[in-house]
């Protein structure tokens, strides 16, 4: 067990945690381990499925160009972007909550020209009505919750370092 005086990563720096265990793990280990966890289970259910998911959504199959240039966007933007955010994260870099959420609005905004273009389209791509709700309306609903999430915690996070830095002006004046 740690004792008082033991060094922890949070701030404030003189805050006393009795009972603080540090992580044994590195980063990179933890990042290593869920890298390759997630790229077995992906792996695993692309085999398993082969093209299910046009089931919901045949326009993945007849590659619309609406959805190949959103999906486009998303792999070669918001992907290298995704990577950057978890280095910032991991390093604690003051510009993570930005980019967190210039990433969370891409998707949002990527999310939302998905369904617009299919509203417009007469929305009739789907082979059954359970695959509609399932993977057009379910699957696709966790791309809309988990960025806005992301968002609302990092503007939480922004403005209260904000309010912090205001604060510090405030008393030297």
């Amino acid at each position: 067990m740690a004792t008082q005086g033991e060094d922890h990563p949070y701030v404030p720096r003189d805050l006393k945690l009795p009972d603080y265990v540090p992580v044994f793990l590195s980063q990179s280990t933890i990042l290593s381990v869920y890298g390759i966890a997630s790229l077995l289970v992906v792996s695993f259910m692309w085999i398993l499925s082969g093209k299910e998911y046009s089931k919901g959504d045949s326009r993945y199959a007849g590659r619309d160009s609406g959805v190949v240039a959103v999906e486009g966007i998303t792999a070669v933007l918001e992907g290298p972007a995704c990577l950057l955010a978890v280095y910032a994260i991991a390093t604690k870099k003051s510009y993570n909550y930005i980019l967190q959420v210039a990433i969370s609005l891409g998707q949002l905004y990527g999310t939302a020209v998905y369904f617009l273009t299919s509203l417009l389209d007469g929305d009739d791509f789907a082979a059954s009505t359970y695959y509609y709700y399932a993977y057009y309306v379910f699957a696709n609903g966790w791309w809309v919750l988990i960025p806005t999430i992301i968002i609302i915690r990092c503007w939480k996070k922004i403005c209260a370092a904000c309010q912090v830095v205001e604060q510090k002006k405030a008393k030297t004046h």
